[in-house]
């Protein structure tokens, strides 16, 4: 049996850690075990690590350097690829990724040693990659908030993904850092059905309050895009059309999209959530998502592993390119400057 739901949270299990020796389980869904490493309660750990940019090699991603102000996410995204890095942590990809959350209190600082380096060359930035800057722990610890504030006494470019209307909240320091085109915010969307997203990404801001949180960047002049991610078939295809198009409507200027897939640990996380919501086409929906990746439902190949390959893939594709021409054919994100950096953070009195 499948046991009970756990309202609130994407993942509804703890896949074993593989590097753990030791840890908690649950023999029985009925709670006659208890398990005290699946608690629902979200707990803060505050880290101090020594390096704070990420270098990135894939050609699938179009920057080198990102930042990941907090570890976990309590979105809950139960599909989301970077579940399987906490397993370095000791916790689980999971229920923990949800409930468990590293912040790396001293980022800030980290970044700016960064800028006052000799070797450093201006070179965009991106926020986040793996987990989302503005998820709701932001508001009170402001870790982004102190990061973008580095970003304008420097000068430096910075790119933006986020889920989450808590960005507005920054419109100060975004739009002074657009004013000099520094600055570009990609919102992540998945669907537009409030009801799927409860139960896909249920600490997520809504798509409407996304939507009127582009339009309100974009008012203020900052360069805003959406990226459908991930297109799951027989899930969320469907909306791809009406997403882009409230998407220009909202002021996206362009749009990007990533196709399912679900590696390590998000597979099972993903299959038993599969399983509990949509009963009915639960095969049908693993075995498409097996045909865009060779038999798999992971490819790790660059190139291959965020777009997929076969009939489907390029059905996606097609459908994908006709609505981004159709709302997005007179508008482009222009490139950020690198040119207005400020060595050591000061001003120069020639800008």
């Amino acid at each position: 049996m499948i046991g009970n739901y756990q309202k609130g949270r994407g993942a509804q299990v703890n896949p074993k850690n593989k590097f753990l020796v030791q840890q908690f389980i649950k023999e029985h869904w009925e709670g006659i075990d208890e398990d005290a490493s699946f608690n629902h309660v979200r707990k803060v750990y505050l880290e101090t690590p020594v390096k704070i940019l990420s270098e990135n090699n894939s050609p699938d991603i179009p920057f080198k350097f990102s930042i990941n102000p907090y570890q976990g996410c309590e979105h809950g995204c139960v599909y989301c690829y970077a579940r399987n890095v906490h397993t370095y942590w000791g916790f689980s990809a999971g229920m923990d990724w949800e409930t468990k959350i590293i912040a790396k209190k001293n980022a800030a600082l980290l970044l700016e040693n960064e800028f006052l380096k000799k070797s450093w060359k201006p070179e965009t930035i991106v926020l986040s990659g793996n987990t989302d800057p503005y998820q709701p722990l932001e508001k009170n610890l402001e870790i982004t908030r102190q990061l973008l504030k580095v970003f304008v006494k420097y000068q430096n470019p910075v790119g933006i993904i986020t889920k989450n209307a808590l960005i507005t909240r920054d419109i100060d320091l975004l739009k002074y850092l657009a004013e000099k085109r520094l600055v570009s915010v990609f919102f992540s969307v998945t669907t537009i059905n409030e009801k799927l997203r409860r139960k896909m990404e249920p600490r997520t801001t809504s798509a409407a309050k996304i939507f009127d949180s582009m339009k309100h960047l974009s008012d203020n002049g900052i360069n805003v895009g959406v990226m459908m991610g991930p297109i799951i078939p027989s899930i969320n295809d469907h909306e791809m059309d009406e997403i882009l198009k409230t998407a220009a409507d909202s002021g996206a200027i362009t749009a990007s999209y990533t196709l399912a897939r679900f590696n390590g640990d998000v597979a099972e996380i993903f299959a038993d959530w599969l399983a509990r919501n949509f009963p009915d086409r639960a095969k049908k929906v693993w075995n498409k998502v097996k045909s865009i990746h060779g038999g798999k439902v992971n490819d790790s190949r660059f190139g291959k592993r965020m777009s997929g390959e076969g009939n489907y893939a390029e059905i996606i594709k097609s459908m994908f390119a006709k609505s981004k021409n159709k709302y997005f054919k007179e508008t482009c994100l222009p490139p950020l400057r690198r040119d207005l950096f400020r060595r050591g953070g000061n001003m120069n009195i020639f800008q």
